[in-house]
């Protein structure tokens, strides 16, 4: 049984294109644990925040996170904020290994410069990605087995995965 490869960081930190990466040179399938909950909910995501609330979406989370931890053989890319409940994080570590792709705010923005489908950046998008960064960190680092620098190339932080993963 191979366990579960789990990709955690700030939104914009590459965790979805680094994780179809690894999946794919290890021919494994990939999730997006945000477009799981869209497809079993019929909703995106800010839709599902618009009419239902962060605390709704949150639990939707804690569901999707529970099921998908119970599998294996997947790589799965978090949301942002799924490190938000430590019940998110507890079924996924049971059968996985948790990375995390630390980005700085500089890199956040550049990345985001364009992006308008973020709830949570609807607003001061610089402002709020200081703040959020600085909140979440702490429980990115916590959350993770291994901690990955990707301020570079989605290339090389998925290799520095890879060569993790081959030690495991």
């Amino acid at each position: 049984m191979t366990k579960n490869i789990i990709l955690c960081g700030f939104m914009g930190s590459g965790k979805t294109v680094t994780a179809k990466a690894i999946a794919k040179k290890l021919d494994l399938e990939f999730i997006d644990l945000d477009q799981y909950i869209e497809k079993s909910e019929g909703l995106t995501v800010s839709e599902i925040f618009a009419r239902f609330g962060e605390e709704h979406f949150r639990a939707l989370e804690t569901k999707a996170a529970t099921k998908l931890g119970a599998q294996s053989g997947r790589v799965i890319a978090l949301g942002g904020g799924t490190v938000l409940r430590k019940e998110n994080i507890l079924p996924l570590k049971q059968n996985g290994t948790i990375f995390y792709l630390e980005v700085d705010a500089k890199t956040v923005l550049a990345r985001l410069e364009n992006d308008t489908t973020r709830p949570l950046l609807r607003q001061n998008k610089e402002k709020t990605v200081f703040e959020l960064l600085e909140k979440r960190s702490p429980l990115y680092k916590a959350a993770a087995d291994y901690t990955i620098d990707a301020n570079g190339s989605i290339d090389y932080a998925a290799e520095q995965i890879l060569n993790i993963i081959n030690t495991l």
